[in-house]
């Protein structure tokens, strides 16, 4: 439903379609209470769309006797959790959450393994369905994207609320998950709506609400506003965004900087920022918790090698190279660390990856205990730039040209066809789990 009831606003059953009739709230065709309803309805064109437990949903979609049941995607004997279906959050687990705690919180759960291809595959079906809609589609992750409609009624056929309901109808027929719709003027308040009334919802925020429906929430709704500047706003006394709007944009600035004039805007549902269509990923990484803590030399740098093999096969499958390598560490206390270094030209090769990384990791290794580590690329260039000869050091030239032999003989016979002796035997050494 909308999230502003208006009895004699314009509108629509989200099942049937059928055009509402002013003041029923349900559908006088197919008894639905399902109305999507709102003064400015016709008027909107901006959507955020997000998958309802996206992970969770396609375990349940695949397997019919979990439908029921609390599912938590991830974890295992000492992870955490990935994502979880709506049954298990209404007993309080969250993602992020340790799996031991969630335990404890929804002892009936059951756990399930992530399958990362899968949800892959099912993201990429969702996005090919939305760039059907209209090619300004804007991904976030992939199970969500902004999207803007503006000047497709000619297209569809409709407005753009009633194509974003056929759309949502369309993933519920032929994909058998759910999708939740946000729609607003803005992308702030149509990722603001999305949130609400989920699985299945469909919620609006249209300009002449703006300011009212923002003034009681909380200021940690405002896009940027995490727990650390949360803490600093309380600590001045801000709690909601009503009290932002009685300050001007000069007062914010001087006290909290850019982040001022943010604050200023969104907090009267000003957001100016268009969709920007994105041509894929951003980074490649792959990571591994590991069953046990482990901070040795001998542990972690064959599996930091595997990893890197890893981030290199996909960096190559998709012809992507980058020039920043991220090394990323959590420890026992689940504390995460970060690190990242540029190379002079980019690469998509394992060698590289893995002799920036190392310098990272060893830096790091104090005896600290570590359950997970993490290598990853970012900042994309055209390949073509990558991995020039090395005419000054020629060993690194001549590693290339054996990992070049080596991927070759990898596609011909398979992935474990060559083992560097980095990588060999890691699986005893390091037991890492996915």
């Amino acid at each position: 439903m909308t999230h502003i009831a208006d009895h004699e606003a314009p509108g629509f059953c989200r099942d049937c379609m059928t055009p509402r009739i002013s003041g029923a709230t349900r559908c006088t065709q197919c008894g639905s209470p399902r109305i999507a309803s709102h003064p400015e309805l016709d008027a909107l064109s901006i959507a955020h769309i997000d998958c309802d437990a996206f992970y969770a949903s396609v375990e349940k979609r695949d397997n019919p006797e979990l439908r029921d049941k609390p599912v938590i995607v991830g974890g295992g004997k000492r992870g955490v959790v990935s994502t979880c279906c709506y049954i298990a959050r209404i007993q309080g687990v969250r993602s992020a959450m340790p799996a031991f705690k969630a335990r404890k919180l929804c002892p009936d759960a059951v756990f399930v393994k992530p399958r990362m291809s899968v949800y892959t595959q099912v993201g990429k079906q969702v996005r090919q369905m939305m760039e059907e809609l209209t090619p300004a589609v804007e991904p976030i992750s992939i199970d969500e994207a902004f999207l803007d409609l503006t000047g497709t009624e000619k297209l569809h056929k409709d407005t753009p609320a009633r194509t974003l309901a056929k759309f949502a109808n369309h993933v519920e027929e032929e994909l058998g998950i759910s999708v939740s719709v946000g729609l607003s003027y803005c992308k702030y308040l149509a990722k603001v709506a999305s949130d609400f009334e989920k699985p299945r919802g469909f919620s609006v925020i249209g300009k002449a609400e703006a300011t009212s429906f923002l003034a009681d929430k909380p200021v940690k709704m405002i896009w940027g506003v995490g727990p650390a500047f949360e803490k600093w706003l309380h600590a001045d006394g801000i709690k909601t965004i009503g009290q932002l709007q009685q300050m001007d944009e000069a007062t914010l600035m001087k006290r909290y900087g850019v982040m001022g004039s943010r604050l200023y805007n969104l907090s009267r549902g000003i957001d100016h920022r268009g969709i920007e269509r994105r041509g894929g990923a951003k980074s490649i990484s792959h990571e591994t918790t590991f069953n046990e803590d482990h901070g040795t030399h001998e542990v972690l740098v064959p599996v930091l090698r595997a990893l890197s093999e890893k981030v290199s096969a996909r960096l190559k499958d998709k012809n992507l190279a980058g020039r920043t390598v991220v090394l990323k560490l959590k420890d026992k206390e689940f504390k995460s660390i970060t690190r990242n270094k540029q190379v002079g030209d980019a690469t998509q090769l394992a060698d590289r990856i893995f002799r920036t990384a190392l310098p990272m990791l060893e830096k790091e290794l104090d005896g600290t205990q570590y359950r997970l580590l993490g290598i990853g690329v970012s900042d994309f260039v055209d390949p073509e730039f990558a991995d020039p000869l090395d005419l000054i050091d020629i060993e690194a030239t001549r590693r290339a040209d054996a990992e070049r032999a080596i991927d070759a003989l990898r596609g011909k016979f398979g992935d474990r066809a060559v083992e560097t002796g980095y990588t060999f035997g890691t699986g005893n050494r390091g037991k890492p789990t996915t």
